[in-house]
């Protein structure tokens, strides 16, 4: 079975060393001393470690089961959803005010990787109630947030989002589910939602919908779609909980991932819903929810990569196979360990190459995302904006063929399901789909963020890019700086193309949307790269610990050297335009 040890030394170095957060003028970040963070991060770990990674491969082989209306979980599932609410992790980040802890986003990110590396889909459960109970927060009324919230921060209560049917995935604007209003100010809310992540499940005493629909005689399209809170029991003016709410399960759906995660069909005959923000705004509320749910889902691909790493190393140098062409290493066995070839170090540094400058760019991520809410940053809003797009499409990309390519050190082990590496594969691939596929994003990022408010979001990227370049150009920093320097003119040479073609033929940018996400994806984690080689430059020189930055250095030359010149190759399949996309016919097809 796969192991999982969370690694809390690299991402305290993120935090500390690289973005120095206890330092940074963010409300609640001055708390963030590195004992603090340390003792939290360990603490985590353990939980994962001993609690939550025994669980991976039961609820994979388990999955749920779905017989008469009630779906149980896989075993060892509720006793451990127990143990983390009694811990308080589901509220880490969530206000005191409702019974949350109130620790920056930063932090919830941080632990997020560690719970849904060891576990991602007993994960979810908490994770999906995280974002619902955003979106109460977010646009609630008191009185809703009164009577919601506490019990969601627990997660006595767990939500959901509802958005897709058979018929709509994106196009939203499609949905036929219907809320008719009432006197006394609810509506009826009528239809049936498919794909529901945790839609029900014997974890909790209820479950918190959030539901998507349209009041009749509203606005046609996505304009006249409304948000409505519909409990699957309703609850009582004193908070107890009263009847069933005409909320049902029609199935649950056979996954090929993350199979302890039940996945269901919710049907909702006349169920009683209340309005969550303004009528006919509900995309506005909901997306509350879904860019939260996106940076989550980034996470969960860094973090299946991450768990699937860890156990390649492990099997690379245990398992024997052939000899060093430059001179036997294992002299007293049979053969020399799978690490000492090239082509398998040239695998594994690709993975790690990858991980670690993903966790820097998914943490820098959420300390922007700190910045907009908790100090009302709107440089920083606007930023993490932009970079949302770019996080839940390439982490998930790249994340995934992580783990492919961490299957791949095993051989044919590796497709045996005995030794648990298909799992990490087939767990991380919904990410490349959930939440907004990734062909979705990069369609957002070329269409919508790149143009946001006048382009000044993606200036300022290209800004900091040149002033870090500059600030650091040194004959030490011209193996990181200059690599970096050529990746972001790539990037703005690919975002000159799309200004100069795009308005005369838009399937010229939306043809290269998605070599755009990931160039732009590459240039982020040079820029990550870049910053981490600075600070490790310095601290293998006064560090009690030389050897984790030189090794931190070494990484960063291979990622300068072997992935971020992919940039090159992006930005010419960009400039190549439409027409190999495009040029034959449909029929052709």
């Amino acid at each position: 079975m796969p192991s999982y040890i969370a690694p809390v030394k690299d991402i305290q170095y993120v935090l500390h060393d690289v973005l120095d957060v206890s330092s940074a003028q963010t409300a609640g970040y001055s708390d963030l001393e590195k004992e603090f963070t340390e003792a939290i991060l360990e603490t985590a770990g353990q939980l994962a470690t001993d609690l939550l990674a025994p669980l991976n491969t039961i609820g994979d082989t388990e999955g749920c089961i779905f017989k008469d209306g009630k779906i149980t979980t896989p075993k060892g599932f509720k006793d451990a959803f127990e143990q983390m609410k009694e811990g308080g992790w589901p509220g880490l980040d969530l206000p005191e005010q409702y019974g949350g802890q109130e620790l920056p986003s930063l932090i919830g990110t941080a632990v997020g990787e560690i719970f849904s590396s060891a576990n991602q889909a007993f994960t979810m459960y908490q994770g999906l109630t995280h974002g619902a109970a955003s979106a109460i927060l977010a646009h609630g009324s008191d009185e809703q947030k009164d009577k919601y919230l506490p019990k969601m921060t627990s997660c006595e209560w767990t939500g959901t989002m509802n958005l897709t049917e058979s018929h709509c995935g994106t196009d939203l604007g499609l949905m036929r589910t219907k809320a008719v209003p009432q006197e006394d100010g609810s509506y009826k809310i009528t239809g049936e939602k498919i794909f529901i992540s945790a839609g029900d499940h014997d974890m909790s005493e209820n479950v918190i919908h959030l539901v998507l629909a349209k009041i009749p005689g509203g606005p046609d399209g996505i304009k006249g779609v409304s948000l409505f809170i519909v409990p699957k029991i309703l609850v009582k003016e004193d908070g107890s909980l009263g009847e069933n709410n005409n909320v049902s399960v029609g199935s649950i759906e056979e996954k090929m991932g993350i199979h302890g995660n039940s996945t269901c069909v919710m049907v909702y005959e006349e169920s009683e819903g209340y309005l969550l923000g303004e009528m006919h705004k509900g995309m506005r509320a909901m997306f509350t929810m879904m860019n939260e749910a996106r940076l989550g889902v980034a996470m969960q691909g860094l973090a299946q990569a991450e768990a699937a790493y860890q156990n390649a190393v492990i099997y690379a140098k245990d398992r024997l196979q052939g000899r060093d062409v430059t001179g036997i290493k294992n002299p007293d066995g049979p053969a020399d360990p799978l690490i000492v070839h090239p082509d398998i170090r040239r695998n594994l540094m690709d993975q790690k190459s990858f991980i670690e400058g993903a966790r820097a760019f998914m943490l820098w991520g959420a300390q922007l995302l700190d910045q907009a809410h908790r100090d009302k940053d709107d440089a920083a809003d606007g930023l993490i904006s932009l970079l949302t797009p770019v996080l839940k499409g390439f982490l998930t990309d790249k994340g995934y063929e992580a783990t492919v390519n961490a299957q791949q050190v095993y051989g044919g082990h590796g497709y045996i399901e005995e030794w648990g590496m298909s799992q990490f594969t087939r767990d991380a691939r919904i990410a490349m789909i959930y939440e907004g596929a990734n062909g979705v994003q990069a369609l957002d990022l070329v269409g919508r963020k790149l143009a946001q408010d006048g382009g000044k979001h993606v200036m300022a990227f290209f800004e900091m890019v040149k002033t870090f370049c500059k600030d650091n150009d040194s004959e030490e920093m011209a193996e990181f700086i200059t690599p970096l320097k050529s990746a972001s003119k790539d990037l703005q040479s690919s975002a000159m193309f799309f200004m100069q073609n795009g308005m005369k033929n838009p399937n010229a940018a939306l043809a290269g949307s998605y070599d755009f996400m990931h160039l732009f994806g590459y240039v982020c984690l040079g820029f990550m790269w870049a910053k981490m080689a600075k600070t490790s430059s310095k601290a293998a020189l006064e560090s009690d610990d030389p050897e984790f930055h030189n090794n931190k250095l070494i990484t960063a030359r291979y990622f300068m050297a072997r992935q971020l010149p992919m940039t090159t190759t992006l930005l010419k399949r960009i400039e190549s335009g439409a027409d190999p996309v495009m040029s034959l016919s449909a029929e052709a097809f």
